[in-house]
């Protein structure tokens, strides 16, 4: 997979649940816990200070009003996969579940991966954070 373009034709072949999409940005809305919870899931590209391009796989996990920094800074210290950032959504700073990867190395299989991975697990943040909420 070496563009976005090859990263959104596999998507789409391989079903996920496509449900907003423009020239540089996927949104995937997974089903988590048996339909039970909802994720949504962005893709797009960025490129590095070489040029180099880097997909970004990331989830908005909760608004940072009112967010205890210290769970979400033991977090990013215990996390083997993703970091946390801070986005804007709607205008509205929100704590968000990100993973960068360049496109070298990248096939179908690791882009499901990175899916399903950051997906779930930025769903049970949310859960963690939100007393069990279910706001994205």
């Amino acid at each position: 997979m070496r563009n976005f373009d090859s990263i959104r034709r596999h998507l789409q072949a391989a079903k996920f649940h496509m449900t907003e999409h423009d020239v540089d940005v996927v949104c995937i809305e997974l089903s988590l816990d048996h339909g039970t919870r909802h994720q949504a899931i962005f893709l797009s590209e960025l490129d590095d200070d070489d040029g180099r391009p880097y997909l970004r796989v990331s989830t908005a996990v909760a608004p940072i009003t009112g967010l205890d920094a210290k769970k979400a800074l033991i977090f990013n210290w215990q996390s083997r996969v993703g970091y946390l950032a801070i986005g804007d959504l709607d205008g509205v700073p929100h704590l968000q579940l990100c993973e960068n990867r360049p496109y070298d190395g990248l096939d179908p299989a690791e882009v499901d991966r990175l899916v399903l991975e950051i997906g779930g697990l930025g769903d049970r943040m949310e859960r963690m954070l939100s007393a069990g909420g279910d706001l994205f």
